[in-house]
């Protein structure tokens, strides 16, 4: 049976030669971000496009504009302009770095007074969150500051003060955290606070805030609170 002229897959051919769009890329921005297809942090082109009707390869008609959309410049890949929202590894770690030290010197605050074995403990827990260069006898003083609000760190009273920094800090960590790197965090805090006896109530309303920012439940946190009075 001969085929039907037309219907085959050589006319279909034929015819994507003859016809068909192509977009003309503008560029509007660069930046860095991380990208999902290289699975690292690059270079980006952010591009809006203008489509149009070919004859033959050349442009003839508009078909109005696409886009925008982000230009990996290593992989030439094309995303959403959504995956600006996730920060750079970069960013990542600062925001991670400062949020463990926001929570650190929220759990020593609270505490009431700078025991040794807290300021060792938070020490500790700040310098391997990226703060290489943290001793005790600074945090001391951050805290000194925040009690006596003079030196003014964080601009802000004790108390509903350092509530809005956890939440400033951790606000904006908490979506790009897994859940078991809300529940570290959270443990990095209690064990800060257990380095130098039982919880206080002030201990453990800080604390508490600490999970609220995180997006964890009551359940949970009174779950961690509780592993983390439990040696390992």
């Amino acid at each position: 049976m001969l085929p039907v002229r037309g219907r085959d897959g050589h006319g279909a051919a034929r015819l994507a030669r003859l016809l068909g769009t192509r977009i003309a890329w503008t560029p509007v921005g660069d930046g860095e971000f991380f990208c999902p297809g290289c699975g690292g942090d690059r270079n980006y082109q952010r591009l809006t496009g203008r489509r149009r009707f070919t004859l033959l390869g050349v442009p003839v008609l508009p078909r109005g504009e696409t886009g925008p959309v982000v230009e990996c410049a290593a992989c030439r890949r094309h995303f959403g302009t959504d995956v600006l929202d996730h920060p750079t590894t970069t960013r990542f770690s600062a925001m991670l770095r400062d949020a463990v030290h926001t929570v650190a010197l929220a759990v020593l605050a609270a505490g009431g007074t700078c025991a040794r074995a807290a300021l060792e403990a938070a020490a500790s827990t700040v310098r391997a969150a990226g703060f290489d260069d943290c001793t005790e006898e600074q945090l001391e003083a951050l805290v000194e500051a925040l009690a006596a609000d003079t030196g003014r760190v964080y601009g802000r009273p004790c108390g509903a003060g350092l509530a809005i920094e956890l939440h400033e800090a951790l606000d904006p960590l908490t979506p790009h955290l897994a859940p078991a790197g809300r529940e570290s965090i959270l443990l990095q805090g209690a064990r800060i606070a257990l380095a130098d006896g039982p919880y206080t109530p002030a201990e453990r309303e800080a604390l508490t805030t600490v999970g609220t920012a995180l997006t964890m439940c009551t359940d949970d946190v009174t779950r961690l609170l509780a592993a983390a009075r439990t040696p390992s």
